[in-house]
């Protein structure tokens, strides 16, 4: 005998089918308890018990019927009050995308420098790093911009620890100017 793949039922049909369902379930339980609330829980209909199983074909006796007087209609109830509508708070400025990442490098940097020329070498460092990291998700002059900051962090690492001659301070001029630039480009300024 074959295997079953070309009969039987489409389970993933059937699947959907019952999560449908399932969610037409929730959704008339739902609709049902929104209700007016200052009724008060309902109460149970008294249990009854339950009818018993005819076998034969012949239709059990009739009941006399009882209606319950139908409910009066409910009390009119006070609207609630308004709701207040609010402005939402002001979001924070969106930067350019790279923008964020360098701005944390360059604090970090200030804050790590130190006094020493091996802790100014070893921030400068650390800033190289992470400007090339923020450069690779910016675009455009921006972009740019952080590139250059990155290899001028560089060039003052290389300064600070003898490994090529020249003044720091030099670098750090160009770098602070390169900082008034990069501040305007991102809306920092």
């Amino acid at each position: 005998m074959k295997g079953r793949s070309g009969s039987g039922l489409n389970w993933t049909a059937v699947s959907a089918l019952s999560t449908a369902l399932a969610a037409v379930v929730a959704l008339a339980a739902y609709l049902g308890t929104m209700g007016d609330d200052t009724q008060g829980p309902t109460q149970a209909p008294p249990s009854q018990s339950p009818e018993p199983v005819i076998t034969s074909h012949t239709l059990p006796p009739a009941k006399p019927t009882t209606r319950s007087p139908t409910p009066p209609p409910p009390e009119p109830t006070t609207p609630p009050p308004p709701v207040e509508r609010t402005t939402p708070a002001s979001l924070p400025p969106v930067h350019p995308q790279g923008c964020d990442e360098a701005a944390a490098a360059l604090t970090a940097y200030s804050r790590n420098a130190g006094s020493t020329r091996s802790g100014q070498a070893a921030a400068a460092q650390q800033a190289y790093s992470d400007l090339m990291g923020a450069g690779l998700h910016a675009q455009g002059a921006v972009a740019a911009k952080i590139r250059r900051l990155a290899a001028e962090f560089q060039e003052l690492g290389f300064r600070l620890t003898g490994m090529t001659g020249g003044d720091p301070n030099q670098v750090i001029a160009d770098i602070n100017t390169d900082v008034a630039e990069f501040n305007t480009l991102c809306g920092y300024a």
